[in-house]
């Protein structure tokens, strides 16, 4: 979903708080350790985002989010939950070898940013105006408008328009927005799903798998004149 420029300075990380238990011999009391309450996150900084995104992510998706290069993703106007869900998915979890989301380009980047600066950067992109792609072959998207409003039965693909609605702005915290996205993107990344190389929604990755390629150069085309 990103691609961003070159690092400037900082990595994920995430905050854990736990109780410390001590149980005595037959049946003592448990006691509680006394400890700080879990420090609340900052509070979002847009215009600290949005300095992140002109220093780092400018160069490939624009200041403000609105990419010129097909290949990567316009992500102005982007729902800021799943803008931060992505780049927390480019970097493996804790305790595995492959991220969710596999890219050699926006791992070095994602690794590098803080959960403060993933706020904030995501709440910049969110705000901006989308400069929306548009269908450059009206005969596939039109052939992509009933998968995307119908789905395709036969194969048990349910409607996009259910989970993204039918203009493609999404649901805040839940799917993500696809209008005006550019279709070359949209391809890439249905066709990753479909192979299992992009493994960060198991929704995403069952539907694309029934999906030929032009049915997916099909919905593609039609997402990016959606409005």
């Amino acid at each position: 979903m990103f691609r961003m420029r070159v690092p400037r300075a900082l990595a994920f990380g995430s905050i854990a708080a736990g109780v410390a238990v001590s149980v005595g011999v037959a049946f003592a009391p448990v006691v509680l350790a006394q400890g700080a309450a879990p420090a609340k996150p900052a509070p979002v900084d847009a215009k600290r985002g949005a300095q992140i995104a002109q220093e780092v992510c400018a160069a490939c998706h624009g200041a403000d989010g609105n990419s010129v290069a097909p290949e990567n993703p316009k992500l102005a106007a982007q729902h800021p939950e799943y803008l931060a869900k992505q780049l927390v998915d480019f970097k493996p979890a804790e305790g595995e070898q492959q991220a969710h989301r596999p890219s050699a380009i926006m791992a070095g980047f994602a690794a590098m940013l803080s959960a403060e600066d993933v706020r904030n950067v995501a709440a910049h992109f969110s705000s901006q105006k989308l400069a929306p792609a548009v269908a450059a072959d009206q005969a596939l998207a039109e052939a992509g408008r009933a998968i995307y409003r119908v789905g395709i039965a036969a194969k048990g693909v349910p409607a996009c328009a259910g989970c993204h609605s039918p203009n493609g702005a999404g649901i805040p915290s839940e799917y993500p927005r696809l209008q005006g996205q550019f279709a070359e993107y949209a391809e890439t990344q249905l066709t990753l799903f479909r192979s299992g190389e992009r493994a960060n929604s198991e929704q995403m990755r069952t539907i694309a798998e029934r999906l030929s390629d032009r049915e997916i150069k099909a919905v593609a085309q039609y997402m990016a004149g959606l409005r």
